[in-house]
């Protein structure tokens, strides 16, 4: 009953939770609605520590059988599970028993096999969420069979869960879960505010106060929707991490690699310079790392401006793969070393070769474009049954993402192009 959850929640918190909202049911599923007029400026929502579910929560004597590189997501998954194994019987259950049942998520992880679609999967096979995906996947899969051992110890006080339930707690966690000092953190009531990607209302957590609050970026009447910001993603992010995406999301980017061809007679010696001089990107919110010759596209604003969007790592990146000759290569690190140490961070001086060296940037981004013109162009004439909304939804988030992608990809092609013939 959504009408006592609020109650619950602030008698077990021992504290006045919110004053300003109340659940309710919009397009989005469950969320949260101004229960009065709200200024901007305003507290909100303030959900102190000790009613936040973290890793803390798990039994010490289960924590003490995981394994080190089972990672918080599955930590907090597996108090999912018994918790709800627990049923009402679960100092949590008025939480548990809100969270959205399996079939309700659109994570990509959950995607499934359709006899009408030979694999949801493909439908975001020309994009970077494909491999991240099947990454989590597998990540998921070691998590269950590393725990699925230390449950067996444990099976007459919680019984048995099934794959299948560990990966919908998995993509539940991954959805409303926020990053905290103690690594993440389910916050009940705030987790069912939904996303805008333009709000400046954000979740913040105070160590000193020992709570996470929301303070309103705008005025909001009586019955008005309350939205806040879950972070500056990317369709990609919100589709696997949320199971949504926003028609024009504003912070898309793509995720491109740029590989050394196999055959080239300098594929040893380019590998060895790109490893010495190029730094790979930091690891993300979500664990992933990427090598040195994977790079984030952003929206180019303008075809004859300087590219920006464009990162100046990718296009040294092409200087450094257009070398035919060692002397070349020689050459560019002579130039780092009587700069300011980066690789191939001029134009080279042969207007020639620095043509050429662009000339494979875009071979590559007109190979990209294609790749996702022909899946969109495949996704708009499939005619799969239209009584399974769950496919309908999931094709539109993969039409989302890819329209977004093809739009990055086509500013920087549109700035190449210019810089190249110009």
């Amino acid at each position: 009953n959504c009408d006592d959850f609020l109650p619950w929640l602030e008698r077990k918190a021992g504290s006045r939770i919110s004053s300003s909202l109340f659940i309710g049911e919009s397009s989005y599923g469950r969320s949260l609605f101004a229960s009065k007029i709200i200024r901007s400026g305003e507290c909100i929502l303030k959900v102190p520590y000790r009613v936040q579910i973290t890793a803390d929560n798990l039994l010490p004597e289960i924590k003490s059988l995981l394994a080190e590189d089972v990672g918080n997501i599955s930590k907090l998954a597996i108090l999912i599970l018994i918790e709800k194994k627990l049923g009402q019987g679960s100092e949590w259950y008025p939480y548990i028993s809100c969270l959205p049942q399996q079939g309700g998520l659109h994570n990509t992880a959950s995607f499934r096999y359709f006899s009408y679609f030979e694999y949801e999967l493909e439908m975001i096979r020309p994009s970077s969420v494909y491999l991240e995906t099947i990454v989590q996947k597998s990540q998921i899969e070691k998590d269950f069979l590393a725990i699925k051992s230390v449950f067996e110890c444990f099976h007459q006080s919680f019984g048995d869960f099934t794959y299948k339930d560990f990966v919908h707690a998995c993509t539940l966690v991954g959805s409303r879960a926020w990053g905290n000092t103690k690594g993440l953190a389910l916050i009940p009531f705030a987790d069912f505010l939904n996303h805008d990607g333009v709000s400046e209302a954000i979740v913040m957590s105070d160590d000193d106060k020992q709570c996470s609050e929301i303070i309103a970026d705008r005025d909001y009447a009586p019955g008005e929707q309350v939205l806040i910001r879950y972070g500056k993603f990317s369709n990609a992010t919100l589709m696997l991490d949320f199971g949504f995406t926003i028609p024009y999301n504003i912070y898309d980017q793509v995720q491109i690699q740029f590989d050394i061809p196999k055959h080239d007679p300098l594929h040893d010696m380019k590998l060895e310079l790109l490893h010495r001089y190029f730094v790979p990107p930091p690891e993300d919110i979500k664990g992933l790392t990427y090598p040195v010759n994977s790079f984030s596209i952003k929206e180019v604003r303008s075809d004859r401006g300087k590219g920006k969007g464009l990162p100046q790592s990718l296009r040294a990146h092409a200087r450094v793969l257009s070398c035919t000759t060692s002397q070349e290569l020689d050459d560019l690190v002579v130039e780092a070393s009587q700069t300011d140490g980066r690789l191939a961070r001029r134009p080279l001086q042969d207007i020639i070769k620095e043509k050429q060296a662009h000339m494979m940037l875009l071979s590559l981004f007109i190979q990209s474009i294609e790749e996702r013109s022909a899946t969109i162009m495949s996704l708009d004439s499939s005619n799969s049954p239209s009584s399974c909304e769950r496919h309908s939804v999931r094709r539109l988030m993969a039409r989302d993402l890819l329209h977004g992608e093809l739009r990055i990809l086509k500013s920087a092609f549109a700035w190449l192009e210019n810089y190249c013939f110009s």
